[in-house]
């Protein structure tokens, strides 16, 4: 045990800070979209829970009819309109899949290092506009519940728990932390659900829990799960149940069963997201490393939104 630790230590701290360095060049390099575009993004489409009452002003053209306040337009003698300003602190919080098949895949990153990496992002993004950030790990059951704080201390050791928190054992069921969420969060929040998706039973959940908070699936999706299979013969082996076979992705007629299964599943997995009223960000992992890896779907997801209208 003694000897493992001192080999995984020094694993997660190059690891985390690999992050931490990817995540400065994304501020550097790309400055205009992750502060005008992310940031700015970020805090127009994440809207606060609700209006809270500012001031009064005199009437202009224009305003609307029903924000008069009777009262001081009957005592100045002249109209004059309430005025309001979003509540704009948020609570976001990262549902963070620790399931055994989070660990592989043939990309450059395992889905668990990508999951890392946009929490990071997202959660710079939400410690920027001053909002608060929490965490629940889950695989079976929760694993870890971090509360939801302020501060860029508090974001770095949810980075930390995204890629220090050991995977758990068994099938990956998304239903106990969904339920969890729904308990310990009272107010209306932002909930990224961060997942491969490999699992169901979970839909009935995800329906309850949209009904009172904003969720965003995060549907993490490594090579083999994203596009065409790369040829060959391979000995493939399900981290789950441990379940071992040999796939030929040589022939033609094994690829194309495979992957009309995947498009199945995807096709499933969208529809019973869109049924629930969940938007869905699909993050890709890259078979080489590249740096626009997460930045780019986030910001898709962004303009998508604010096209469409953020959600109230």
């Amino acid at each position: 045990m003694g000897a493992s630790q001192q080999i995984d230590e020094p694993q997660r701290d190059q690891e985390l800070a690999e992050l931490l360095k990817e995540v400065r060049r994304i501020d550097v390099q790309a400055s205009r979209l992750v502060n005008n575009l992310m940031a700015g993004g970020y805090s127009s489409v994440f809207r606060g829970a609700g209006l809270e009452f500012e001031g009064v002003r005199e009437y202009e053209e224009g305003d609307d009819p029903r924000s008069v306040d009777w009262n001081v337009t009957a005592r100045v003698g002249r109209p004059f309109v309430k005025t309001f300003k979003d509540e704009r602190e948020l609570t976001v919080l990262f549902l963070l899949d620790l399931s055994p098949s989070m660990e592989g895949g043939f990309g450059a990153y395992s889905a668990r290092q990508a999951a890392a990496r946009v929490s990071a992002c997202l959660a710079l993004a939400a410690n920027r506009n001053n909002d608060k950030v929490g965490l629940i790990a889950f695989g079976r059951e929760v694993e870890k519940f971090v509360p939801p704080q302020k501060g860029s201390g508090h974001v770095l050791r949810i980075v930390r728990d995204c890629l220090a928190l050991p995977p758990s054992g068994g099938e990956t069921r998304i239903e106990p932390a969904l339920d969890y969420a729904a308990r310990v969060v009272r107010r209306r929040a932002i909930l990224f659900l961060i997942s491969d998706f490999l699992t169901d039973g979970y839909r009935r959940a995800l329906a309850l829990c949209a009904r009172r908070h904003d969720v965003i699936g995060v549907r993490i999706l490594p090579p083999e799960l994203a596009g065409p299979l790369r040829k060959g013969v391979l000995r493939l082996r399900d981290p789950e149940t441990g379940y071992e076979r040999t796939v030929n992705w040589s022939s033609r007629r094994e690829r194309e069963a495979y992957e009309a299964r995947v498009a199945t599943w995807r096709a499933e997995t969208e529809h019973d997201l869109r049924r629930a009223g969940v938007d869905l960000m699909d993050v890709p992992i890259s078979i080489e490393r590249d740096p626009e890896m997460v930045a780019r779907p986030i910001l898709e997801f962004f303009r998508m939104r604010e096209e469409r209208g953020a959600k109230r």
